[in-house]
């Protein structure tokens, strides 16, 4: 994957970029490497710092108003203070994990509606200027893949996916967002709901998994909104038959009502109630019925958070 972008904030014959990744597409907590290739202009500069970040497109909405813009939520420094003289070329290698909660763009293949990118930033002599964005994949983990296979499993559909701006309370969240897949029900729990949403909360040692469903109400009330947390281990994965534990974990959900903590607008709604922690572990990793296609519809709500800028055309090949 290359980027190219002459800096016109450094003038008119000022050096260029290309950023190379080593492999497209990483699985969080990964290493992203590559290589940074610097290109002098027509005069000697002094590079002061050359930046790589990592860039999400989130939604929010504040009241009636929705907006959307690039958050940055990963920044690395890969080189600087050094002199790049006219027509000089440089190749400046990198490596950097992943954060362990960035979020998954695709799954077996399916785009789950979003782009997620990396952007150089270069600085020289007091005057800074962004290249532009080029899509960054990012696989789920395998504890991710067989959650999301149990529900496929268990016949449940793909609506959309978007990224919320605001924190899940209480979970020891890091990035100043989450992602949520929001699912349609399969037969055996339409009755008791008309859509679950799935968060992952990714670490060095498993998940946690926070779910929220839109329980139906029945002749004597009972509807609204439930949310749990579950947990699993990275050794889970073909140690436990994660069918049957998702299936335990939608009926925690709709017969215990709201979970320990939740998420709503602004990321900090919170949801009262018996706290239940579920712990379980593999299953196979087709995805089954759970990516059915590309949706796109967001909530949430813009929080102390950087926005680099609107959204726009800033992702390369959005319209590809």
């Amino acid at each position: 994957m290359v980027f190219k972008r002459l800096l016109g904030k450094l003038g008119v014959g000022g050096p260029s970029v290309d950023t190379v990744l080593h492999r497209e597409l990483v699985l969080p907590g990964d290493t992203l490497s590559g290589d940074v290739l610097v290109r002098g202009g027509t005069m000697d500069v002094e590079i002061t710092e050359l930046t790589l970040d990592l860039v999400a497109r989130v939604e929010s909405e504040a009241g009636e108003e929705e907006r959307e813009g690039n958050v940055r939520f990963h920044r690395v420094v890969v080189g600087g203070g050094f002199r790049l003289a006219e027509a000089e070329e440089l190749s400046i290698p990198f490596s950097f994990p992943v954060p362990w909660e960035t979020p998954i763009t695709e799954v077996f293949g399916q785009p789950l509606g979003f782009p997620l990118g990396v952007r150089t930033e270069l600085a020289v002599a007091g005057a800074v200027d962004q290249g532009d964005l080029d899509r960054l994949l990012i696989r789920p983990l395998p504890a991710q893949e067989a959650v999301l296979d149990a529900f496929g499993q268990l016949g449940f559909g793909f609506r959309s996916s978007d990224l919320e701006l605001g924190h899940i309370r209480d979970s020891g969240q890091t990035l100043p967002f989450y992602q949520e897949i929001e699912l349609t029900p399969g037969p055996n729990h339409a009755h008791a709901m008309s859509e679950v949403e799935v968060s992952f909360l990714a670490n060095p040692t498993g998940l946690t998994v926070v779910l929220e469903a839109d329980r139906r109400g029945g002749l004597f009330g009972g509807g609204g909104d439930a949310v749990n947390r579950f947990s699993v281990a990275h050794q889970d994965v073909g140690q436990v038959d994660f069918t049957a534990l998702v299936d335990s974990w939608l009926g925690q959900l709709t017969a215990g009502g709201h979970g320990g903590f939740g998420h709503g607008q602004h990321g900090y709604h919170g949801h009262h109630g018996e706290e239940h922690e579920g712990h379980g572990g593999g299953g196979g990793l087709g995805i089954g019925g759970v990516v059915a296609g590309v949706a796109a519809g967001v909530v949430g709500g813009f929080v102390a958070a950087e926005i680099i800028d609107e959204i726009g055309d800033a992702f390369e090949g959005d319209d590809d």
